[in-house]
Formats: C-alpha cells, structure tokens, sequence
C-alpha cells in the first residue's frame, strides 16, 4: 500500500509540473504613482509625498502582484523600492526633468529591457517635455519557454489640439514598435494613456486596429464595446463600468493563448491609514490566464539584444518537418537558416563565414541544438551552434565558447523555426518546436 501511494504521489507530482510547463495565470496592476516633486505638482494628493510612497511600497508587497508597471515614479522611487519586496525591479531613469518615470516591479525576470522616449511631445496644457516620458519594453518569462512582451507608457496630457496631436503621435509609435519588436509574440501593454474613446483625435483604438491587442476593460466590464458616452471614474472608484485613462491591453500568439480573467479598480485597497487616497489616479489591475500551444512551442532565447527581431512562427504551416539545416559561420555564428518539406525556408543574419547544410532523412528530425556565446565589439553575440539529429547525425558553424547551452526538444518534437535578432550574425536566438 505504501508503494502504491508512493507512485501516486510521484505521478501527482510530475503531472503537476507538466501542468504547470503548458499553463498557468499572472495578475498585473498599472498605477500612476503621482510621483512629480511636490513642490512642482501636489496632484491634490493629501499627506507628504515621501510617505505617501512608502505606503504604495508596502502595498505592493502585501498584495504581491506579479507585474506592476508604474508611471510618475520619479522624486520617491527610493521610497517605493524600500517597502517593496519584488525580486525583479527596474533601475530608475532618474527624477523628472531626468528620467521617463516608468518603472516594473515583478515575480517574474525578463529581458531585452529598453526605454524608448516619444518622439514628439506637447507643452500646450502642461509641461509634457519637461522630463523624457515614453515607453519601456521587455520579454517577461513566465516559464520555461514561456514569454510575454511587456510595455508601460505614459503618454502626452492635455486636451489642447497640440496635446491630442502629440498623444495620437505617441500612440502610433507604440503600435509601430509592436509591429517590429513583438512579431508573432504575445503581448500585455498598459500605462497611463491620458486617453479617452470618446476623444477620436487620441486615437486610442490603433492597438485595436492595427496590433489586434485586446482592452481588458472594455472585454470584462464593458460588454465588448468600445464606449461612446463619456463616463469619468471617482477617486476612489467603486465600480468598475467607469473608464479611466489608464488601461490596460493585450494579444495571445500561435504559441500562448492569453485569456483576460478578472478587471478591477484596486482604489480601496490603495488608501492612507486615515483613509485618503495616495494617488490621483486609480490603479488597475486585471487577471490573466495562459495555456501554450499543443501544435507549437518556444526555447528560451540565447545570446544578447542586438539587430532586429525576426519570428517564424507565423509563417510556420501545419505539420511541419524540417527538410534541410543550413549554417554560416567562421569566427562567430554568421546566418542560421532551414528549410521544411513543404518548401518554406527561413534565414536569418549574414552571408559572411562558410556554408554549411544537412539534408535530413524522410524519418530524421532535428531534435536539439547547442549554442555557444560570446562577446564581440562589446555585445553579447552567438559564436557557435551544434545541430544534432533524432539518428545522432551532427551539423556545426561557428566557433565554440566556454559558455554554451542546450536546447532540446520535448519528446516527440523538433526544431522547425528560429526568433530572435539579427544583423551581419546572429546576436539572440531561440527555437520553435513542433511534433512529429
């Protein structure tokens, strides 16, 4: 009996952990922290502003959300980061006139993190181009092979013509950057939009329109609609059928199905000890879950942030199998490219260094790979990849590190696709798998 509850209890345990590698669920609040200089703007806050933020910082830990974006964390930023115990937090940019405000408390590590600062800016009601405000961009891995591209903005104020000119311009440049940047990728964008659906000129529906990104709140609390009839939300709000600038959005991809849960305004959650609110705004928060694709699936990335994004996945047709592994390389890791039985090829990075190719056999798959890393012209590049084949059969470019790892694939699956950045070689770079 002992035995047998024994395997049980193992087989409970390997199911709970394949269960937790193809699903799960994350929770994220966006909050503008009003956290200008009080001697610039007291955003008709009580209390003393340094206080006020420690306060936020101790929130943050009681209530553990697994990534919090804030806007306007610029004079008490220390005072956040000393009461709040998340293991991964940005760095700041530095106080207003100085730094973007934009920060990320997580649960969860990422990469590739990149400030971006707005192109153009507007003083017509404020000083909007008194400090470098923008967006931040990075990959949050959420599992093994499991990323999300993360953005947090704080776009243009004011409702002068200049104002909703510079805040449509900021708007698009996002959508522009998710274009290039997060091709084929889920993606959860939020922040502090200074924007309305009933102000056309803001043009906030260019995620809708243009990324496929989905607004949380118009899908949880406002039946799918995007509203027409200016609604304005209490501080604190009680209900959640208002609409505040701030939002939320998002997309799943071909490999991660996103699925928005739960909306909620988190104001009386965020109050003084006497009750008062500790920022003009509301905070948001919204509930996700994510189940991986059964028909494909991602390794982590490798190498360093460099050159520009590419992704197969989309191009990737049903049931694939690949054909043909070609290599380029010499010093470092020039090109990877491939090609599968329906004809598709994918390439990616240069033509220097030598070619190098594999035909595969109609019962041979490629099942792992090995990449080396290295360091040239101060950026982290690939030096070295090692293909190996479901029969044992090896294809190899480039020239080897000391620091290395491999990418295998599940039992059952092979490599039929890349992502990652490129330029005259191959800087970053992850795997797509699909079963055979």
């Amino acid at each position: 009996m002992s035995s047998l509850l024994l395997n049980l209890a193992v087989a409970s345990l390997v199911a709970s952990f394949t269960a937790a590698a193809s699903n799960g669920d994350f929770n994220i609040l966006s909050f503008n922290v009003a956290g200008l200089p009080s001697i610039l703007n007291d955003n008709d806050v009580p209390g003393d502003k340094a206080t006020n933020a420690g306060t936020i910082g101790t929130l943050f830990t009681k209530y553990d959300y697994d990534v919090i974006h804030v806007q306007e964390d610029f004079a008490y930023h220390a005072d956040i980061y000393a009461t709040d115990d998340h293991a991964y937090r940005t760095a700041t940019s530095g106080t207003a006139g100085v730094g973007s405000g934009l920060n990320t408390l997580s649960n969860f590590d990422w990469v590739d993190f990149t400030r971006v600062k707005w192109a153009t800016c507007s003083d017509a009601s404020g000083d909007d181009c008194l400090t470098p405000k923008g967006f931040t961009f990075m990959r949050v891995l959420l599992s093994e092979g499991v990323y999300v591209d993360f953005y947090n903005l704080h776009a243009d104020a004011g409702t002068e013509a200049d104002d909703e000119t510079a805040r449509a311009a900021n708007l698009q440049q996002v959508a522009d950057y998710i274009d290039t940047w997060s091709i084929g990728n889920s993606v959860v964008l939020y922040g502090d939009t200074n924007s309305r659906y009933t102000r056309a000129l803001d043009g906030i529906t260019v995620f809708e329109t243009q990324n496929s990104l989905t607004d949380a709140w118009v899908e949880l609390e406002n039946g799918g609609v995007n509203p027409t009839v200016l609604t304005l939300c209490d501080n604190p709000s009680l209900i959640n059928t208002c609409e505040t600038v701030d939002k939320v959005f998002y997309r799943g991809s071909k490999q991660l199905s996103l699925t928005g849960t739960y909306f909620n305004y988190e104001s009386s959650k965020f109050l003084q000890s006497n009750g008062s609110i500790l920022s003009d705004h509301n905070p948001i928060t919204v509930n996700f879950t994510w189940t991986t694709s059964d028909s494909l699936l991602q390794s982590e990335l490798y190498g360093g942030p460099h050159g520009t994004w590419f992704n197969d996945i989309e191009s990737i047709p049903s049931s694939p199998k690949t054909s043909v592994i070609t290599f380029r390389g010499a010093s470092r890791l020039d090109s990877v490219a491939l090609t599968l039985t329906s004809g598709t090829t994918f390439t990616h990075g240069g033509t220097g260094g030598t070619s190098t190719s594999l035909t595969l056999e109609s019962s041979e798959y490629w099942t792992s790979a090995q990449l080396c890393q290295g360091q040239y012209n101060s950026e982290t590049r690939n030096f070295y990849i090692l293909a190996t084949t479901s029969t044992g059969r090896t294809l190899v470019s480039g020239t080897a590190t000391s620091d290395c790892t491999t990418f295998t694939a599940p039992t059952g699956w092979q490599i039929v696709g890349y992502m990652g950045q490129d330029g005259d070689e191959i800087d970053q770079l992850a795997f797509i798998y699909a079963p055979y």
